[in-house]
């Protein structure tokens, strides 16, 4: 990616960041304090995402706070057993199943705790994590197996029916796996004599998109794509942050993965067909949840609880900040959700699976507060607005399709 003009550049308007010579919007964020390394490196997103744990790790009494919660069973998975059944794990993948490098894995199973270390366990021995949607009927499940051609599956009682017979699978609620998560023997043995060796530019997961033509497309992002997209956004430590979005689309699954290089807690959303604003709101009481990120339907649904239930807001006072992103959301959604949650920041944000989720993001309360705004670009983001039937650069305030350049694109 080329260097981004001075910001003493004449051409660079300081405010928007246009520079006219170029017909280029550049982003504006100032590099985060820990940028990613050289992408020559050899480096995995997890030890990326991990290397920025205290060392040491917290007290005991602050070690024992949850990294993962299950909003819908209440299990939780303090820091030390997530890194504990990370390293377990990762162990069984190469010893057990003899999964490497470029080996995709493809994951049908609801949020649970299980998913995030299964997620971290796969990308820190080169294999490739591809989630796809639990509830998806079996023959659009084969449609998305054809895309990826997974070596083997992971699932649970619910959803193995829906996977080809011929495709080795594990059960993520069997004996099986629960294995797993306690290293044997023979996997210490691998994982210490022929340690495994990821580049930036691998594959770390295939998630899938429909994009605008309503048939899903396979969509690779690799190591270095998620350390772009999460290096810029890592909460302070000591957050509770819920996840109201699946952990198969890329809003969840970036999400997700901030659980272990924040050394925060995330709750996961309960295993439910449909959302369930009472639950969510239960959930951040119950949690004493600070940040919570969802989509506008969900937000719809959060609004009209609690203009129905006018205690919901009081029980819901932990609650600082909610991430909204996936489609627009209506000015008059954003005042009515003000209105009943005063002093609880919503902020938007704009991305694709192209783009490792979003690469526009308002920040803080003075851009949040800019109604209609997604925010600003993220860095290392570069910009263009073109005609669509030309292909020409356009001015700033002239509609067209944005054509977006940046560290955490999709590998091509």
């Amino acid at each position: 990616m080329p260097p981004s003009p001075s910001d003493s550049s004449p051409d660079m308007d300081p405010r928007s960041g246009y520079c006219a010579s170029t017909r280029t919007f550049y982003s504006l964020r100032a590099a985060p304090p820990s940028p990613p390394p050289p992408p020559d490196a050899p480096l995995s997103f997890p030890a990326f995402a991990l290397s920025f744990l205290p060392t040491p790790l917290p007290s005991p009494l602050a070690a024992s706070r949850p990294a993962l919660v299950d909003a819908g069973t209440g299990e939780s998975v303090p820091l030390p057993a997530f890194l504990s059944r990370l390293r377990a794990l990762a162990a069984a993948l190469r010893a057990r199943l003899r999964l490497g490098p470029g080996d995709v894995a493809f994951v049908l199973a609801p949020a649970g705790v299980h998913v995030p270390v299964l997620y971290y366990a796969l990308m820190s021995v080169g294999a490739v994590a591809s989630p796809a949607d639990p509830s998806l009927p079996a023959a659009e499940v084969s449609r998305l197996l054809a895309l990826s051609d997974p070596r083997v599956a992971f699932a649970v009682a619910g959803t193995r029916g829906k996977l080809p017979p011929g495709l080795p699978t594990v059960l993520l609620d069997s004996p099986t796996f629960l294995s797993f998560l306690h290293e044997p023997e023979d996997a210490a043995v691998v994982r210490q004599s022929d340690p495994v060796v990821v580049r930036q530019s691998d594959p770390a997961a295939v998630l899938y998109s429909s994009g605008t033509t309503g048939r899903a497309k396979a969509v690779v992002l690799t190591h270095g794509n998620l350390m772009a997209s999460n290096v810029t956004r890592a909460p302070a430590a000591g957050e509770t942050l819920m996840l109201a979005v699946p952990l198969f689309h890329v809003y969840g699954f970036t999400f997700c993965l901030r659980a272990a290089s924040a050394a925060h807690t995330l709750v996961l959303p309960a295993a439910r067909r449909r959302f369930d604003a009472a639950a969510v709101l239960g959930a951040v009481e119950r949690f004493e949840v600070t940040r919570l990120a969802l989509a506008p339907p969900a937000l719809l649904a959060i609004v009209r609880a609690a203009e129905e239930d006018a205690a919901a807001p009081a029980r819901a006072a932990s609650l600082q900040a909610v991430r909204c992103g996936g489609a627009p959301v209506a000015a008059d959604l954003i005042a009515r959700f003000s209105r009943v949650f005063p002093g609880v920041s919503l902020a938007q944000g704009y991305g694709l699976t192209e783009t490792t989720a979003g690469f526009c993001r308002a920040v803080g309360e003075e851009e949040s507060a800019r109604v209609g705004s997604v925010g600003r670009l993220s860095w290392g983001a570069q910009v263009k607005v073109v005609d669509p039937e030309t292909g020409a650069a356009l001015p700033p305030g002239v509609a067209g399709e944005l054509w977006v350049r940046g560290p955490f694109v999709m590998k091509a």
